[in-house]
């Protein structure tokens, strides 16, 4: 167990060094699992995340996922989640606007801001296989993943230019989006050891590589119905139009079986 720690914090040290110029957030999570029988099982959960050196609340999300034992080593599962979210949305200049032709401002310089707090649908399916070598148990998840962003009017934005809020109104049209993410997981399980330490890394591709997240945690088995969680993940983004950034990420969570 401590070679499996080592190497795994040694794999996390380069992202650490970045800690100065990176967003730093916190998860808060719940979740509780009915088993129907030996392969179903219903699960409801809650999530809450903050932003911004943890002074801003980022997203507060709800959702029901189903799950079905397919084999002994592959699971299938569906669920939608309903997600209510704190937006930042910033426009920027473009070569074509009069001021950036004018000499006023810059290509790519921030134009317009708007902050509201907003809706959005979540849908997704999934598949994870898994694979035992000893103690360490391999598994890959593959999700398909579809999110929805309803349409939504704000009163005015921030103009940085002027300073000052410009007093139009604004709407975003209503989008969706399809999102391919794979997760490869490591755990380490003992026998009669009531914790699991583990590490994953995950993809996040919607025609190109937009996200990657590593999370290296801890979960302990209270009993058989508790088991509590923490862990610490590094998030990077290439190319994803939620505004997110590069976040380093505290998360605790609560699991509690029926």
């Amino acid at each position: 167990m401590k070679k499996f720690f080592l190497v795994i914090a040694a794999s996390m040290l380069p992202f650490l060094g970045h800690a100065q110029s990176d967003d730093f957030g916190t998860i808060l999570s719940v979740e509780a699992d009915k088993k129907i029988n030996k392969k179903l099982t219903v699960s409801l959960d809650a999530e809450m995340r903050t932003r911004d050196d943890v002074k801003t609340v980022d997203r507060w999300s709800a959702g029901l996922q189903v799950s079905y034992k397919l084999l002994s080593w592959l699971k299938a599962s569906a669920g939608y989640s309903f997600l209510y979210d704190n937006n930042e949305r910033i426009s920027y200049y473009e070569e074509g606007d009069g001021k950036v032709k004018r000499g006023v401002v810059n290509a790519g310089d921030p134009k317009k801001c708007a902050q509201y707090w907003g809706t959005r649908h979540r849908f997704q399916v999934s598949l994870t296989g898994s694979h035992k070598l000893g103690k360490l148990e391999l598994s890959l998840r593959e999700r398909w993943q579809y999110t929805y962003r309803p349409e939504y009017t704000v009163d005015e934005r921030w103009s940085y230019f002027d300073d000052e809020y410009d007093g139009e109104e604004h709407t975003y049209r209503g989008k969706g989006k399809n999102v391919l993410r794979s997760r490869l997981q490591a755990e380490y399980k003992v026998k009669g050891f009531p914790g699991t330490p583990y590490a994953h890394v995950e993809l996040f591709n919607a025609w190109n590589l937009e996200k990657v997240r590593y999370t290296l945690g801890y979960d302990w088995k209270i009993n058989k119905q508790h088991t509590v969680g923490l862990f610490y993940r590094y998030q990077t983004v290439n190319n994803d139009d939620d505004n997110e950034a590069n976040r380093h990420l505290i998360g605790l969570s609560y699991h509690l079986k029926f």
